[in-house]
Order: structure tokens, then sequence, then C-alpha cells
């Protein structure tokens, strides 16, 4: 496994398909048994499909995207992190900022196993 690489392709396809909406791109990342959290607070999706159900969900919360971005990556053996920022239309209509990063730990064929998005400030 190329931690790098896979850091590359999930940061790579993630802000793709953000822009879009496309949700099985990003899906295809994770490994079958993965987990997943979007906040801290909130219990994890277990699973690709609880991922893809996850993703589907927060896309319909957006309207229009605007901008999706993901900084300079750091890698430590099969951990990664990297923030990202993203401008959107909320479901009602309002501009949208959100900021945050996200941890991934890969498996030996560049899946997901564990990820965590950590968002620091939507306004």
């Amino acid at each position: 496994m190329d931690p790098h690489e896979a850091t590359r392709t999930w940061a790579a396809t993630w802000m793709a398909a953000w822009q879009v909406h496309e949700v099985e791109p990003i899906v295809a990342l994770y490994a079958e048994d993965c987990v997943h959290r979007c906040t801290r607070f909130r219990p994890p999706h277990r699973g690709r499909q609880a991922v893809r159900d996850y993703v589907a969900q927060a896309f319909r919360d957006e309207q229009r995207i605007d901008e999706v971005r993901f900084g300079i990556s750091v890698v430590e053996g099969d951990w990664a992190w990297v923030e990202y920022w993203a401008r959107f239309l909320d479901a009602q209509g309002a501009p949208m900022t959100l900021v945050g990063s996200a941890t991934a730990r890969f498996d030996a064929a560049e899946a997901l196993r564990r990820s965590h998005d950590c968002p620091l400030a939507a306004c």
C-alpha cells in the first residue's frame, strides 16, 4: 500500500464528486466494513451502505456547490489528515461555508477502513 497515493485519491475523489453530488465514487473509496464518523456526537456509520446513506443525505441538504477545496495532506503510516473547505447553498438556499478536517486510516488495498470528519465551522 502507498498511503500517499491513497490519500491523494481520497482527497481528489471527494473533491470531484462533492462538486457534482456523485455518491458512488465516494462510497467506492471505503472498505465494506468501514467505520465513518461525520461529527463527534453522532453515532458512527458502519459499512459502505451506511456511508452511502450519509453522503446521499448530506448532498440532499445542499443545493448549488460553488467551491470545494482540499488542503495539503499529512500522512503518517496508514493514517492521513487533510483540511477541506466547501461553499454551497443549503437546503433553504442560504449561502454556507463549511470548513473542517478529515482523518482516514487505509487498509492494505488502500480502501478507507476508518474515517472521521471534523467540521470546524459552518457559517
